[in-house]
């Protein structure tokens, strides 16, 4: 009976704590992301309600390990890339025909899952402790929502960031793809406000970037900052210093050469897996294959746009030493 009674004050317990994340949840202030998508403020971010939820069990919950491996980006800064190259880094078997290449078997997002959206979001959650290490894993969370045991672990983290030029016009086609599919796309003066005051899902992007950029300069042992413009400049050198980063030094110049040929965006985007399917519902797996160039928005942008980006860029990251190439 003793044991009936605990188990019960335990249940009782859980549902109380989920009631007041609920609770607290449904007060932080409110807005609506490209007139569809309710998004709420939390800790100095806009995130869907439902994602804040799988975003607290996170931050609550997890235990790093010292050989976990953490991806991090805001949305459209290179993820799917980044998830791709280190999947085939930490596998190290540079020299396995195209039939037995994960890559060929599903979309990058499959096998690195986001971790608070994919994982925390599932019921029951799956069971993370029971993958063999090195784990990885992926956030588009900013670095000060993370959990406590992957800053004072030895967890790696490797951060991906892109030109915020260049970032809003991926953004932009994206959710039109799934937000305004067979519609007038929205009208993207709105989406460069929305960009600039930060109020967008995930945003704001500069503060999120930002958080990971400072935290690089005080610990660059634990955290890995990559400039999507650098890794499309030159991706050999670019891999080769994930690899060192990761503690997987490249031996030969073939493999290296192999693992940026296997995970170049030519190569994904052509993949059967990737152009067909889905692994996230309502996302299809070609909608994270588009130009991938740097510069692309000089195709969209008019000089006020273009502008009003700059300007909130020269605010925000000034005296930080962060710039990206236009």
């Amino acid at each position: 009976m003793a044991a009936q009674e605990s188990n019960s004050n335990v249940i009782g317990s859980s549902q109380s704590s989920e009631e007041k994340d609920a609770a607290l949840i449904n007060e932080l202030p409110s807005s609506l992301f490209w007139d569809v998508m309710e998004i709420k403020k939390w800790q100095g971010f806009w995130f869907e309600p439902g994602l804040i939820k799988c975003a607290m069990r996170f931050n609550s919950s997890f235990q790093a390990g010292n050989g976990d491996v953490l991806l991090a980006s805001a949305p459209k800064t290179g993820t799917t890339w980044l998830k791709a190259l280190c999947l085939c880094i930490l596998n190290q078997n540079h020299n396995i025909p195209e039939n037995e290449d994960l890559l060929t078997k599903d979309n990058p997002q499959f096998h690195v899952q986001t971790i608070e959206s994919s994982i925390y979001s599932t019921k029951p959650t799956l069971d993370l402790y029971a993958t063999s290490s090195p784990r990885l894993f992926h956030t588009h969370l900013p670095f000060n929502l993370l959990p406590d045991s992957i800053s004072t672990s030895n967890c790696k983290i490797v951060c991906v960031a892109r030109n915020p030029k260049d970032t809003l016009v991926s953004l932009w086609h994206f959710f039109n793809s799934i937000f305004r599919a067979n519609q007038e796309p929205y009208p993207l003066e709105k989406a460069v406000e929305e960009f600039c005051t930060g109020v967008h899902q995930y945003g704001p992007y500069f503060e999120n970037v930002l958080g990971y950029w400072l935290e690089s300069q005080k610990r660059p042992e634990k955290i890995l900052f990559l400039k999507y413009e650098e890794m499309i400049k030159n991706p050999k050198e670019q891999v080769k210093k994930l690899g060192s980063f990761l503690g997987m030094p490249f031996e030969k110049e073939e493999d290296l050469e192999k693992v940026v040929w296997r995970c170049s965006l030519e190569r994904l985007r052509n993949l059967d897996v990737n152009k067909n399917g889905s692994v996230i519902y309502g996302v299809p797996n070609g909608s994270y294959f588009r130009k991938g160039m740097v510069g692309d928005w000089k195709n969209c942008l008019n000089t006020e746009m273009e502008d009003q980006i700059n300007q909130t860029t020269l605010l925000k990251f000034k005296d930080s030493g962060l710039k990206f190439e236009n």
